[in-house]
C-alpha cells in the first residue's frame, strides 16, 4: 500500500512541477473599446437625491438614462463601470454629466474646461 501512496504522490509532484515551469498562455483579447468617457452632457444634472437610497452614476458617458447608469458599459465601453454611492441625507445635488470631474459623482465645474467645451457630445443610438 505504501508503494501505492509513494506512486501517486509522485504523479502530483510532477503535476505541479509541470504547471509551475509550463509557458504562459497568451493573455485574452478584452476589448479594443476604448477606456475614456464620452462626454453626454456639457452641463451637469440637477438630481433630487433621497438619503439611504443606492444610486448607480454612469461613469462612461454611454447611458440613455443620464446621470445613472444603464449598463450600456458592459457593452461600449468595457474598462468603466459605474460609481454607486449612497446619500446620507435627502438632497438635490448636481452630478457631473461631462464624466471628467475630480469629485465624482458631483460637478466640480470641469465641464467649462476648454476639452470639454470643444468635445463633441455623443449621442446615443438604439443599437
Amino acid at each position: 500500500m505504501s508503494t501505492l501512496v509513494a506512486k501517486s504522490q509522485h504523479r502530483w509532484v510532477g503535476l505541479a512541477l509541470r504547471r509551475r515551469w509550463a509557458p504562459a498562455a497568451p493573455p485574452p483579447a478584452i476589448s479594443t473599446l476604448p477606456s475614456e468617457p464620452v462626454v453626454p452632457s456639457k452641463q451637469p444634472f440637477k438630481a433630487e437625491l433621497q438619503g439611504g437610497k443606492r444610486y448607480s452614476w454612469c461613469t462612461c458617458g454611454h447611458s440613455k438614462k443620464q446621470p445613472f447608469c444603464d449598463g450600456a458599459h458592459k457593452f461600449k465601453a468595457r474598462g468603466l463601470s459605474p460609481l454607486r454611492f449612497l446619500p446620507e441625507k435627502d438632497a438635490t445635488v448636481w452630478l457631473c454629466g461631462c464624466k471628467y470631474t475630480n469629485n465624482p459623482p458631483y460637478c466640480d465645474g470641469t465641464h467649462k474646461q476648454d476639452f470639454v467645451v470643444s468635445a463633441a457630445l455623443y449621442e446615443p443610438t438604439d443599437s
